[in-house]
């Protein structure tokens, strides 16, 4: 080491450690003691700190002070194409024109409580204080519950952000789920069923886990995910056994990856971030418009547009009509009695459900990469669940492509094993490519029940289930 290193970095013979030319003492080691321990009592103070009963209160129970109010908007009401001006305010205005055109008629709801459970409001309290963004956009020193839980701030450059990552580690399905069954059909504009797929669907939170066992996490898990989504076809015969398996890493700064197996193949292929943005198996939905957005939060920017109060497709499953016969293909009724929700409306498009009045956050959502196919998102979050029961989709001249809406039905007026989980159940959707006159209607039979990791590993691909 050199005389002029030692002068600016310090020599360790002597009591004065030197900084860029200048002396001052060391100091005393009950000094350094002192500091240290105030630091460790400072960030013990911040981990501890709970987030306030006022914030709790108001994120957790947004209907505590009553329901919304509109005039002329009344639960048991038809909206339909005489009578939709009553709607202006309360429904977006490409789900309007359809009203106006007479392709669907929509029955007001009563408006009820979404609330999450116990378990995931007090893990909010517990460590929501100490979440932070990092200048990336990344999530920081998250362990459970809702990430940002104060009410969305216009001024906030982040605000849109935060409600993304409150979308992204909510609670939508649970800490795990099955739909079995799930079918899927592609229905053209006159009518025609082109197929139905049926599939079974499996989710699994690896991390943060609030209500089912194990808790807080699945171990082993060295591959360190946060989420695993895996699909099985069981119909038709040509597409039977393939399956896609989804794995979401805890640090977002890794891609997610992807596999399909085919099984007339008997291969599996890993997926490219360019296929996820491609049909899924010939439907009108991509990999990454799974449960509304699939994709990582950090490749979109998230504009917040403010609140509002707009009808909604929330409801209780079990408080809908079933009186259909069966759905083109597949059956409206499984043999325990269940009733899958029914579809109607232009082209048997439109599930036959109830909206009700809530509020919501409202979003836009653009693409980092100007490749992307969509422009942009219309978001629309529920401020009880966090979740997206509806957007639209334009593309890159910014004209509408899809009409994207996930049906959610309370828990509570579900399965008889769903009943106080607290997370709505993802129960009727139709994806409407407006541009092609196309759709893909999905009709749900979830339960929200454990599943085995091992369904979540690329082996278990391979040996075809």
């Amino acid at each position: 080491m050199t005389n002029r290193m030692r002068h600016n970095w310090g020599h360790r013979g002597n009591q004065t450690r030197y900084y860029r030319g200048k002396s001052q003492p060391r100091l005393a080691v009950s000094s350094l003691i002192v500091l240290t321990c105030l630091s460790m009592l400072s960030f013990l103070t911040m981990a501890q700190a709970e987030v306030s009963e006022d914030t709790i209160q108001e994120t957790f129970y947004a209907y505590r002070n009553g329901v919304p109010q509109v005039p002329g908007i009344k639960p048991g009401m038809v909206i339909n194409q005489n009578n939709w001006e009553v709607a202006k305010d309360v429904m977006y205005p490409e789900y309007l024109d359809l009203i106006k055109k007479g392709w669907v008629e929509i029955k007001v709801g009563e408006t009820i409580p979404f609330t999450l459970p116990k378990e995931y409001i007090e893990a909010t309290r517990k460590y929501a204080q100490q979440v932070k963004l990092s200048p990336e956009g990344y999530l920081e020193n998250y362990v459970a519950g809702l990430a940002f839980p104060e009410h969305p701030d216009p001024n906030d450059p982040q605000a849109g952000l935060k409600l993304a990552w409150n979308f992204k580690r909510g609670f939508n399905w649970s800490d795990n789920a099955c739909i079995c069954p799930f079918y899927w059909s592609y229905i053209k504009g006159d009518g025609t069923v082109e197929k139905t797929i049926k599939f079974d669907f499996h989710f699994l939170n690896f991390k943060h886990r609030v209500v089912h066992d194990p808790r807080p996490e699945v171990l082993p898990n060295p591959e360190g995910l946060f989420r695993g989504i895996h699909a099985q076809v069981y119909e038709p015969f040509d597409l039977k056994d393939t399956q896609v398996l989804i794995w979401q890493y805890e640090d977002e700064r890794k891609r997610d990856d992807s596999w399909l197996y085919l099984g007339f193949q008997r291969r599996v292929r890993r997926l490219s971030q360019e296929q996820r943005a491609d049909s899924f198996l010939g439907s009108d939905a991509f990999v990454d418009d799974f449960e509304g957005y699939e994709g990582r939060v950090t490749d979109m920017n998230w504009k917040y547009l403010g609140e509002k109060v707009l009808l909604m497709p929330m409801y209780k499953h079990n408080a809908m009509e079933f009186k259909l016969p069966d759905f083109p293909i597949a059956k409206n009724t499984d043999e325990d009695g269940y009733h899958y929700i029914e579809f109607g409306g232009r082209a048997n498009w439109f599930p036959n459900i109830t909206w009700q009045l809530r509020k919501v956050y409202v979003l836009e959502v653009t693409p980092k990469d100007p490749a992307y196919p969509y422009s942009k998102r219309v978001w629309f979050q529920d401020a009880d669940q966090y979740t997206n029961p509806l957007s639209f989709i334009y593309d890159r001249k910014g004209e509408l492509w899809k009409i994207f809406l996930i049906g959610k039905s309370h828990p509570d007026f579900h399965l008889p094993e769903n009943k106080g989980i607290g997370a709505n159940i993802d129960n009727s959707v139709h994806i409407i490519d407006v541009q092609r006159d196309h759709a893909t209607v999905l009709r749900f039979k979830g339960h929200l029940v454990s599943q085995k990791p091992e369904i979540f590993t690329v082996q278990n691909l391979r040996q075809g289930r």
